[in-house]
Parts: structure tokens; sequence; C-alpha cells
């Protein structure tokens, strides 16, 4: 899946698979700007910040069970956030300070470094990373992507794919092959 926020007419946070199909509203009420979005792979939530509102939410991958972690003035100013064990670490925009925050009820907010024109923080770490298995976009004999010409896309499954074409291409009859 696909997590993303949108701000423009309706501002909501959603989800899709990886070919843009079953786009999917998980909120959409009660949020204004919704910027920052990180997941928690392992429990299956997706935490936001909303800079108009000055809060750091969060909800499952059903739009269930949503809560405010944190709200005030400090919440405007991250710009970028990720999720690792027991805490969320964000950017500050303010004055490019790293933050770890408590991801349960937003205490304990700790700077732990300056980085000039930091806008984005990941965390890397090994159990984190699921185990790869086959999919639909595994190089083919010839070393296409799924045998497609230009670009896979995996689909509501890790069996299923969509080939796209680059710009300037239209994908031919067979489904595969960009023209």
């Amino acid at each position: 899946k696909l997590f993303f926020t949108d701000y423009g007419n309706v501002a909501k946070v959603e989800r899709c698979d990886m070919d843009g199909m079953n786009r999917t509203w998980i909120v959409d009420s009660n949020i204004e700007q919704p910027t920052a979005l990180a997941l928690d792979l392992v429990n299956k939530y997706v935490y936001w910040v909303d800079i108009y509102l000055d809060n750091l939410e969060v909800v499952d991958y059903q739009g269930r069970r949503r809560h405010t972690v944190m709200r005030g003035r400090q919440v405007r100013h991250l710009c970028g956030i990720a999720v690792f064990e027991n805490y969320l670490y964000a950017v500050n925009s303010d004055n490019f300070s790293i933050l770890r925050i408590n991801r349960y009820n937003g205490s304990d907010v700790q700077p732990l470094a300056n980085l000039k024109n930091a806008k984005e923080i990941r965390v890397y770490q090994k159990r984190t990373q699921t185990a790869a298995r086959g999919h639909a976009c595994e190089a083919d004999a010839s070393g296409a992507p799924g045998g497609c010409s230009h670009l896979c896309l995996l689909g509501s499954s890790y069996k299923a794919r969509t080939c796209r074409c680059r710009t300037a291409f239209v994908l031919g009859s067979d489904g595969r092959t960009c023209k």
C-alpha cells in the first residue's frame, strides 16, 4: 500500500495500491493541512502532522482508533516524522533540530541534534524491513521488471501488477510493452 496526505479541496489522509487503484480515504474529518506522514509497519498505524490545527495524530490503517498524540504550537514546525519503537523522530523546521517524542502521549520531547536545512528523517533498522519474497514485479528472464518494458507497479497483492509507461510513451495492447 501507498499512504499519502492531501490538503486540496478536502483535506485527507489516504491509501491506495502501489498502482494507484483502490484509493481509500482513511481520515477526512477534523483535518486541515496534513503534511508529514509516517507508518508504524509493525502495528499498522499512520501518524501525521496537521500544521494548521497544530496536531500530531495517529489512526490505524482502516481509519479507526484515531487519537491526538500531541497538540500545540511546537507541532506547527514539524516537517518530517519517522517511527521507531516507542518514539517518533521529527525535524523542527524552525531551528532544524531533530526531536524525539513519546509516540503514545506526546510527552518526553527531547532535542537530539541540529542539522542545518534538515527537512526529513528516516529510521533504518533491520526489524522494520520486511523479508523479500517473490512478487509480480520481479525481473523476468530478459531483465524486465514483471515483464514490463518500462515500469512495473504492484497491485492489490504481491502477485498482481500493472505495467505503466514513461512520459510520451503509450502502453501497447499486450499490456506490457511501451511504444
